[in-house]
Parts: structure tokens; C-alpha cells; sequence
């Protein structure tokens, strides 16, 4: 693996909402390093992409409540256990699980793996809450997949918080876990 500045040179053979990312971000002015890789679905994976990217990846979770009527994507530290019932409680929600692979599809564009706070960029209707853990935010980096899990970017916290968040137009619940 090796980080890289920017968006690919090539961008042959990429997923079109993988290009969407970089266009986004771009248009932000926010700049980004990239590391290209096997695809995330391991811890050692992800070990060695925190090392290559000098950070802690986040750990995103696609949730939803028993009806299936409100959704949410939680941002929370890696290595940080996610306990339902603690969550449930600060969101005043009776049961939490997670999501089906075909309402990620539907309203993130997303697949399982490749779970994503990009993935808001295909919810203007904003119908996915977006949760972040206090964690995240103090952390100066801020890891996550251009939509797709063979490739990880790394922003600045500073510019999560003031650039790419307004822009996705979704608020923010944050929470503690």
C-alpha cells in the first residue's frame, strides 16, 4: 500500500460514486491522501491502512429501528465496542439493529464493506441521521472509504467538521458510546 495525494491519476476501472467522492471533496478544496488496497473486510486490513495512513480508521454502522422507519449512520473509533442498548438509550429509540443491504443501497448508494459518510452525498432527502461518537471528533485525522472499500482516504478532522459536513446537509447527533 502506498498513500498518495489526491485523486488516482488513472481513474479507469473506478466506480462512478468513487469519482463522485474525489469531485466532491475537490470542489470543497479539501485535501486528502489515498491509500489503494485489498478490499477492508479484515481487522489486518484495516491495521495496516491506519499504519500507511498515520490514523485511526472510523468504524461506520448502518442502523435502523424495528419499523424500519428512521435510519442512521454512526460514526464511531474502530477499536471501540458498539453496545445496541447504550445507543438505543441516547437516541430515546427502543430497538436498534442494523440495517438491510437493500435500504443502504436504496439510500446511500452503498453496499455492505464499503459503509461510508460519502454515502450521504446520495441522501439529499435526508433521511438518514447522521450519529458521530465524541470520539471521532477528537482525533485529528478522519479515515473513510470513497464508497468503496478497496480504497481509504484521510481529511482533517477540523475540515470534516467545517467543510464536508455542511456540505452533506445532514445534521449531526453526537453521541457517546
Amino acid at each position: 500500500m502506498i498513500r498518495e495525494k489526491g485523486r488516482p491519476a488513472d481513474e479507469g476501472g473506478r466506480l462512478e460514486k468513487e469519482i463522485s467522492t474525489y469531485d466532491f471533496l475537490d470542489r470543497l478544496g479539501i485535501p486528502y491522501d489515498r491509500v489503494d488496497h485489498q478490499p477492508a473486510e479484515t481487522m489486518e486490513v484495516c491495521k495496516g491502512i491506519n499504519e500507511v495512513l498515520d490514523m485511526k480508521m472510523c468504524k461506520n454502522l448502518f442502523l435502523c429501528n424495528r419499523q424500519k422507519t428512521a435510519f442512521y449512520l454512526l460514526l464511531m473509533p474502530g477499536d471501540k465496542p458498539f453496545k445496541t442498548k447504550d445507543l438505543s438509550h441516547q437516541l430515546g429509540v427502543a430497538r436498534l439493529s442494523f440495517g438491510e443491504p437493500e435500504d443502504m443501497l436504496r439510500l446511500l448508494n452503498l453496499t455492505p464493506g464499503s459503509v461510508s459518510v460519502m454515502g450521504l452525498m446520495y441522501d439529499p432527502s435526508c433521511s438518514v441521521q447522521l450519529l458521530i461518537d465524541e470520539d471521532v471528533l477528537q482525533e485529528p485525522a478522519f479515515g473513510f472509504h470513497p464508497c468503496i472499500n478497496t480504497s481509504s482516504l484521510r481529511i482533517r478532522t477540523a475540515d470534516l467538521q467545517e467543510k464536508l459536513l455542511p456540505a452533506l446537509k445532514h445534521s449531526v447527533i453526537r453521541v457517546t458510546l
